[in-house]
């Protein structure tokens, strides 16, 4: 069964996912991050802006099959492509609308920003979710007073 972590209120998404990303890799888990072109941009700068000793290894989608292997997390805008990576442990979507087709992902990560409209647009993939029977967990980090990633 499909587990889907809803992490809700997260002030700033970029570094709060960041912090996200470098906590499952340092678990010696695969992420493949769904997202928009622009998106994706944003995150890999940001994770290049990590701390060296916080170094999260992440690629393109469409990157080499070498680097595909060694990156710990993996971009793109294409669910289709993306989960053909057999590798990936756990995937993120940072887009609006939920992912199709999720036969075969074991866990999904969402991150939902304080803003309404990021909230409006949750809570139509949270009923999404749910109607498929999957496992769903709530993280409200405003409510925890977390500013790291759970």
């Amino acid at each position: 069964m499909t587990q889907v972590d809803f992490h809700f209120n997260a002030p700033e998404k970029l570094p709060y996912v960041c912090r996200l990303l470098r906590k499952a890799t340092g678990q010696g888990r695969k992420v493949g991050v769904l997202a928009d072109q622009d998106t994706c941009h944003l995150l890999s700068q940001a994770l290049w802006n990590l701390n060296p000793t916080d170094f999260v290894s992440h690629c393109s989608v469409r990157d080499s099959t070498h680097l595909l292997a060694h990156s710990s997390v993996i971009f793109s805008s294409d669910w289709a492509v993306l989960t053909q990576q057999s590798q990936i442990d756990v995937y993120l979507n940072m887009n609006d609308l939920a992912p199709e087709n999720l036969t075969g992902v074991n866990r999904l990560i969402e991150v939902v920003g304080p803003e309404e409209r990021d909230k409006a647009s949750a809570r139509q993939r949270w009923k999404q979710y749910a109607q498929l029977g999957f496992q769903i967990n709530r993280f409200d980090l405003a409510a925890a007073g977390q500013n790291q990633a759970a």
